[in-house]
């Protein structure tokens, strides 16, 4: 790979492991199948030899498993096998809820440190604040003893009801905080921000398609058109997929009834159609979605069927190119196979699954988009399907094979990148320096009125730049050049102004921030403004 690929590995990396974890589309709920293992003679004939014979001990079951994911690889990219002790946390993700204390938390120093408390739930009600650091939990020092994120997750989950004890330093405060916790349901939203980006233009991120996702965008619609919404950007960049349901559900509600949403097929499985069913809360009125390299699955669904129907602008980058459906199936042992059983179709007849049959350049096709400059350069995209498909309304040429192509492209930012600010992000030292800026911070910001005054009034000055130059240093980065410091202040700056507002403003302050300097955004918010035929699904 060229040093174009290395100085993104970073953030490649952590794209593809979020497509990995999430990305997903079900047509129904699991059913329960004697599972095919018990079937296959030679299947068991060989694992009883080889546990019987072999020379060195072995795990059964995790040969098992191994064996089980090796073989459903090689029928395409994702068909998986998901044992038992990880189906609740996989399924957690979709159904939209868990049962815990309700805190976000991130590993700093080793100690556990408080992002923020989930709204509604336990933690936040007994009045733990972002920024607190657990030190005990129950009996257990959790505090400078190497604590991950999988011990967190097995000490502050359990059944709704049971009590855990919590001891808390916070800042400020000279002895540590005791709680008793009782834990509960705790909800995961998959609509991350809303919010008015101007005076009638509302803007809506959602992050996944979980059984909530509809519910909360409605909640979040309703409270915009309250300010006067009358355009909308939708925001589905970096969003995994999840329930074809769901997709289907909100594609619903900017299409007039009757028209096609998506149909699968497939060998087993008979042409299956999924159309407009209902008056939509946003048949009519400008619209834009958002997408990027990150956008797969369900959210090319309804990229696809509102680009389809000429009924909003596509703006962004190509997106991942997932047509395959999964369809999961329970296992005897509480195990789960997501098998594909069809692929996905938009209304124009096209799959925009990716080629597969290549399965090492499939894993890195993301990788290879980054090196070959897709990402940078207007044009630079390979159309790998080249029959056309012809959209409903306008006629216009689009393009399967390979995911959704935008109407407008708009490149990835890498004006501020630099080996320096790869070296920090890498060692998560924005994040760690944005805690420490907060508490000695934290009366002169949590006085400001609102996220608002926040964002058009409060920066990071020079003197706080410099600051966290220092703080890096310590944290053993090598000190910038001159020009890999003035290249990347920009960047960061935005980056801890953002991340001192997820603090107290979660998700909403975050995106508020961060959003100042978005090209993708910048780029709706003009296409609205020259008011372009395919904004509205009409022909005015």
């Amino acid at each position: 790979m060229s040093n174009k690929f290395n100085k993104w590995q970073p953030f490649i990396y952590a794209l593809v492991l979020s497509i990995g974890l999430a990305m997903g589309i079900f047509l129904r709920p699991a059913g329960s199948v004697q599972t095919f293992i018990g079937k296959s003679d030679k299947f068991s004939e060989l694992l009883s030899i080889i546990d019987q014979s072999y020379v060195d001990t072995i795990d059964k079951d995790v040969l098992e498993e191994e064996t089980l994911n090796e073989m459903l690889h090689t029928l395409d990219p994702h068909s998986v096998y998901i044992p038992a002790s990880e189906l609740k946390v996989a399924n957690e993700q979709l159904e939209g809820n868990f049962e815990g204390i309700g805190v976000e938390f991130n590993i700093i120093d080793d100690t556990i440190m408080v992002v923020s408390a989930l709204n509604g739930g336990p933690a936040q009600e007994l009045g733990i604040l972002p920024g607190d650091r657990i030190v005990k939990v129950d009996s257990i020092r959790v505090a400078g003893n190497g604590i991950t994120s999988e011990k967190v997750f097995k000490l502050l989950r359990g059944k709704g009801g049971s009590k855990v004890k919590v001891q808390i330093y916070r800042p400020g405060e000279k002895q540590l905080i005791p709680f008793t916790i009782t834990r509960g349901t705790i909800p995961i939203y998959s609509v991350d921000a809303w919010r008015m980006l101007d005076k009638e233009t509302g803007y809506i991120k959602v992050s996944r398609f979980a059984e909530n996702t509809h519910d909360e965008f409605m909640t979040a619609f309703n409270e915009l058109k309250a300010q006067n919404l009358q355009n909308l950007v939708l925001d589905l960049r970096g969003n995994p997929g999840g329930y074809l349901k769901t997709a289907i559900d909100l594609a619903d509600e900017f299409l007039e009834d009757s028209k096609l949403i998506v149909y699968t097929q497939g060998r087993a499985k008979p042409r299956t159609e999924y159309s407009a069913e209902r008056k939509g809360v946003f048949e009519k009125g400008k619209l834009v979605v958002l997408i990027d390299e990150g956008s797969a699955s369900a959210s090319e669904i309804v990229s696809g069927a509102i680009q389809d129907w000429d009924r909003g602008m596509v703006i962004g980058r190509r997106s991942f190119g997932k047509g395959l459906v999964q369809e999961p199936y329970e296992l005897s042992d509480g195990s789960a196979l997501r098998l594909t059983v069809s692929r996905y179709y938009t209304p124009s007849g096209r799959c925009i699954q990716k080629d597969y049959s290549d399965k090492d350049k499939y894993d890195h096709d993301l990788y290879e988009r980054y090196a070959n400059g897709e990402l940078e350069r207007e044009g630079a995209q390979t159309i790998f399907d080249s029959t056309p498909y012809f959209t409903k309304r306008l006629n216009r040429p689009v393009y399967g094979g390979g995911g959704i192509y935008p109407d407008k492209f708009v490149a990835i930012d890498t004006s501020y990148n630099s080996k320096f600010l790869m070296n920090v992000i890498s060692k998560g030292l924005i994040g760690k320096f944005s805690y420490e800026y907060l508490d000695a911070n934290r009366k002169a910001i949590t006085a400001i009125k609102d996220l608002t005054s926040y964002v058009n009034g409060y920066q990071i000055s020079q003197n706080v730049y410099e600051d966290f130059i220092a703080f890096v240093i310590k944290n053993e980065v090598q000190s910038p050049t001159k020009e890999e410091k003035k290249r990347s202040e920009k960047f960061i700056k935005l980056q801890l102004k953002a991340l001192v507002a997820r603090q107290i403003w979660r998700d909403q302050g975050f995106f508020a921030v961060v959003q100042t300097e978005d090209k993708a955004i910048a780029a709706a918010l003009n296409a609205i403004m020259q008011n372009q035929a395919l904004l509205t699904g009409s022909s005015n």
